[in-house]
């Protein structure tokens, strides 16, 4: 029986996402993004504001022909807004990933009823040391990288995705990189077919080259745009991507390959760490 949602690239037409309404959310000191404006002294965002700037994303999203999905938010878990982590969708359905934050490990829960709701049934539980969706990328059918930092996602948690994939004849790189930066998608996202965004200053060479050797260029995005979430984007397929407001150079860069840019204003997510990628968890994809 087909999966209730698949997918098998990042880059598919996108027909349904999940999100999370930032109901409970607030900056926690999670990661060094957060860290850093908490550090700044700024005031937690209003509820209000956070609606707002959410609805834009929601609206970039109808606006791209996508059915959008909504888990309700929990009161206790504030940061399951961020819905890319929790649960990864791969060709042969979902993925129930380990999250690594104590503030985060019960967002299994509400994942597990909405999933068996909605008749989709999970593939794999990962069990082996932790493993989120935010490193987890499907560059095409057959082809997959996971950041492996040894936080959020670490070698255990990496090798068991990996080895699963890989019986599936897939090719799939574990990706180390600095603890740092979170998530992989803070470093690197795919933006089209053939083409992503990568802060080429951080990423090794290494992965650079293989990324090329599998004829996928990259838009380069420096270090400070990319801790502003700038390499965070979300390709909708058909030509089209989702880039948080105010990364005006990345956006050009977009645009001169031909993509169209769709822009909310989320800069109360990115401020606690997430833009548009980290705030979608893409259920099923077209291959085109």
């Amino acid at each position: 029986m087909a999966p209730r949602f698949a997918l098998a690239s990042e880059t598919g037409r996108l027909a349904e996402v999940l999100v999370s309404p930032p109901d409970h959310y607030r900056w926690l000191p999670t990661n060094a993004i957060a860290r850093r404006t908490l550090a700044g002294g700024g005031a937690q965002p209003s509820l209000q504001a956070l609606a707002s700037q959410h609805a834009e994303l929601v609206a970039a999203l109808e606006q791209g022909g996508v059915t959008v999905h909504v888990l309700p938010a929990a009161e206790h878990l504030p940061y399951m807004v961020y819905t890319r982590d929790s649960v990864v969708v791969t060709h042969r359905g979902p993925v129930l990933c380990q999250l690594e934050r104590p503030q985060r490990r019960g967002e299994y829960a509400p994942l597990l009823g909405w999933h068996a709701a909605q008749g989709s049934a999970f593939w794999r539980l990962s069990s082996a040391g932790t493993l989120e969706g935010g490193d987890i990328h499907i560059l095409r059918p057959g082809l997959a990288v996971i950041g492996e930092s040894g936080g959020r996602t670490d070698r255990a948690g990496a090798e068991q995705l990996a080895a699963w994939l890989r019986a599936e004849d897939w090719e799939v790189r574990i990706e180390p990189f600095d603890e740092h930066f979170l998530h992989l998608d803070v470093l690197f996202c795919m933006a089209a077919p053939g083409l992503a965004v990568a802060c080429r200053d951080v990423l090794d060479p290494g992965f650079l080259a293989w990324l090329g050797g599998h004829g996928i260029r990259t838009i380069p995005v420096p270090y400070g745009q990319a801790m502003g979430l700038g390499c965070n984007i979300l390709s909708l397929g058909s030509g089209r991507v989702i880039s948080a407001r105010g990364g005006r150079d990345l956006d050009a860069g977009l645009r001169a390959e031909g993509l169209t840019v769709l822009d909310p204003e989320l800069s109360l997510f990115t401020a606690g760490g997430g833009g548009p990628h980290c705030l979608t968890c893409p259920l099923t994809r077209i291959e085109e």
